[in-house]
């Protein structure tokens, strides 16, 4: 098949819709099909060989985080010729009710449309007055995924209609195997993946705790890797255990299987707007003992506590003492590794990617493949996409549910 894949937010800053794309791409890729991604991307960005770049993206306060999308009359302009182009038998697009590239995408595009829904928005008042605006573009998808129950719900909650639920996947292989950081073979250490100055990630908490815990053991240490600021993660800890504290910044995809190898625990300690849990997967990929926040994403993915240790959210005393357990019993660290290994087998993109493939197959056999893959020669197309997105904040009433939408059940399509 020819599939053009839409990811909504930059490549070039790490996230969990841009791994999910990039592993679906090279995943269908290595399938044997033909496949184009478009996402915003900064001008310097590397991008692999299937990724176009829809130009720069701006940086927009989102579902407590700050998310990097595209929008805008260049943006317009490049995704129209992409989906002409392209020619694609089936069009994905990735979180398609945000004002970012998938929503354009959909204004334009004429063939065969499956959405991917990935977030969990809670009680968000902007997106539902909003939801009307963009109604015009979320019904021409035939095919619609969400990879989790929370985002589900919130698709169900705010647009109506359902979705089949295929997971994030990961790519377990490339996490199995991996070597020591250099420096890091001795002492106990507690690890973190993330964004640091993004506060739903929790870092606060587990650096909080970490204070507690290194009192008491002299020992530990804490690796961080992700992107922040290393002098404002050093300020919320005292300065005697600041040589404890190992800051990688961003790493490469080499560095990061080995941190997750490095560490005796593996800690999640995120606040919420979560609805899956990529770093989880690939942590469980690499046999690491886990210790999340009890949220609801996390608690599914680790099997209700089977497949991996909680604490309760929020809490720096409850993380101090459940890592604290963790690290005084190896031998429960072995059976959370086994059991983490097993569970994430579900998720390997071995799996995922034909759930995913299945829905293209069955959305293209029922809709077709229209000759030209656009909207018609309009006078001003790009301008009209363009402010469709700008204007689509904060306007409109309620909607109902989409022409076409799946029916109800989780082999919906």
């Amino acid at each position: 098949m020819r599939i053009g894949i839409v990811c909504p937010y930059t490549w070039d800053v790490p996230g969990g819709v841009q791994v999910h794309i990039r592993d679906l791409a090279e995943a269908l890729l290595a399938d044997g099909h033909h496949v184009s991604v478009i996402s915003p991307a900064a001008e310097n960005a590397e991008l692999p060989p299937y990724v176009v770049s829809a130009g720069r993206a701006i940086p927009v306060p989102f579902n407590g985080s700050v998310a990097r999308m595209s929008f805008g009359f260049l943006s317009a302009n490049r995704v129209r010729r992409w989906v002409r182009e392209g020619r694609f038998d089936v069009l994905h697009v990735h979180e398609p009710a945000i004002p970012s590239l998938g929503l354009l995408a959909c204004w334009v595009a004429r063939g065969p449309i499956v959405a991917t829904f990935h977030a969990s928005y809670g009680n968000s008042r902007s997106f539902s007055v909003g939801v009307p605006v963009i109604m015009s573009a979320l019904e021409k998808i035939g095919g619609r995924i969400a990879v989790s129950d929370a985002a589900r719900k919130t698709l169900v909650e705010f647009m109506g209609g359902d979705a089949v639920l295929i997971p994030n996947g990961v790519t377990v292989s490339r996490y199995t195997e991996g070597e020591r950081l250099t420096g890091w073979d001795e002492g106990e250490v507690i690890g973190f993946l993330g964004r640091m100055d993004e506060p739903r990630k929790g870092l606060p908490v587990l650096l909080e705790a970490f204070a507690l815990l290194a009192a008491e053991r002299p020992s530990l240490r804490l690796l961080l890797a992700g992107p922040g600021d290393a002098d404002e993660v050093l300020e919320r800890v005292p300065a005697a255990f600041h040589d404890r504290i190992g800051l990688l910044g961003m790493v490469s995809e080499e560095d990061k299987v080995r941190a997750y190898h490095t560490v005796d625990v593996f800690c999640a300690p995120n606040l919420g707007g979560e609805s899956f849990g990529i770093v989880l997967t690939e942590a469980m990929s690499a046999g690491a003992a886990i210790l999340a926040s009890d949220i609801p994403a996390f608690r599914k993915v680790l099997d209700d506590g089977e497949a991996g240790a909680l604490f309760e959210t929020g809490d720096a005393a409850s993380l101090a003492r459940e890592a604290a357990a963790l690290l005084d019993d190896p031998e429960r660290r072995a059976r959370l590794s086994r059991a983490a290994g097993h569970a994430v087998r579900k998720y390997d993109w071995s799996t995922v990617a034909r759930d995913v493939l299945r829905v293209y197959e069955t959305v293209a056999s029922t809709a077709g493949v229209e000759e030209d893959a656009v909207t018609g020669p309009v006078e001003g197309p790009e301008e009209s996409a363009a402010e469709g997105v700008t204007e689509g904040v904060g306007a409109g009433a309620a909607g109902g549910k989409p022409a076409g939408a799946p029916a109800e059940g989780n082999n919906a399509l």
